[in-house]
């Protein structure tokens, strides 16, 4: 399948790129923000959008603003904020009435939580994370997720063991605290690029399968539910 180009206005001066990526008799489409250091086309993105269309979950990726202008430098909490309202409705308009699902790599997938505590994201029925960026690396603290008890749709947390942004120690007891909402998917000496060591025995392969295959399973209850 080839992504469709398309094209989101965030407010009356701005507009950033999207691509869409939707199977037939897809279930539920994910609202998929990028990472801070990488845009929607980086291989990471492309290969999950990949492995979810073949599981029938459509995508609709898009870039924040500073990475549309070509900046390194991440949008304010509020500007990254817009964006994902932009994309969500955005994705709704796309797929009317379809279930969407909204998050992302690392910080997309913070700014979308955050956004969703804020204001609950229209059509959104979960939230999903992929390498959630509870920390900075080797600074461990939780003030990052104090916005998450908030956040009222089921969450799903998939994180590597090797991840220096999320202490499991300190995530799971979280994710534990969060009660029925939320639900922790571990993968094995993933790395927070979702890298596995060769030296481990796995692969980066296996490991994009068990996020994708996490993903459904968590999706068809969410949707089932909602």
């Amino acid at each position: 399948m080839v992504a469709d180009e398309t094209s989101i206005e965030i407010d009356g001066q701005t507009r950033v790129s999207g691509l869409l990526l939707m199977p037939e008799a897809a279930r539920a489409c994910y609202v998929f923000a990028h990472g801070a250091g990488a845009g929607m086309r980086h291989a990471f993105m492309e290969r999950v959008a990949a492995g979810l269309a073949e599981r029938g979950i459509g995508t609709l990726r898009y870039q924040f603003p500073y990475v549309e202008r070509g900046s390194r430098r991440p949008d304010s909490p509020a500007r990254a904020h817009a964006a994902v309202r932009a994309a969500v409705r955005h994705a709704s308009h796309l797929a009317p009435g379809m279930p969407l699902v909204a998050g992302g790599k690392s910080f997309g997938g913070r700014m979308t939580s955050q956004a969703q505590a804020e204001s609950a994201l229209d059509g959104v029925v979960g939230l999903a994370f992929l390498g959630f960026p509870l920390h900075p690396a080797k600074k461990p603290s939780v003030e990052r997720a104090k916005h998450l008890d908030d956040v009222e749709v089921p969450m799903l947390f998939v994180q590597g063991t090797r991840d220096d942004l999320a202490d499991l120690d300190l995530l799971g007891p979280i994710v534990t605290g969060l009660g029925d909402r939320a639900s922790l998917r571990v993968i094995e000496h993933a790395d927070h690029s979702f890298h596995v060591p060769v030296r481990s025995g796995g692969t980066d392969d296996g490991a994009m399968a068990e996020l994708v295959d996490g993903f459904d399973e968590w999706t068809r209850v969410v949707v089932a539910l909602a």
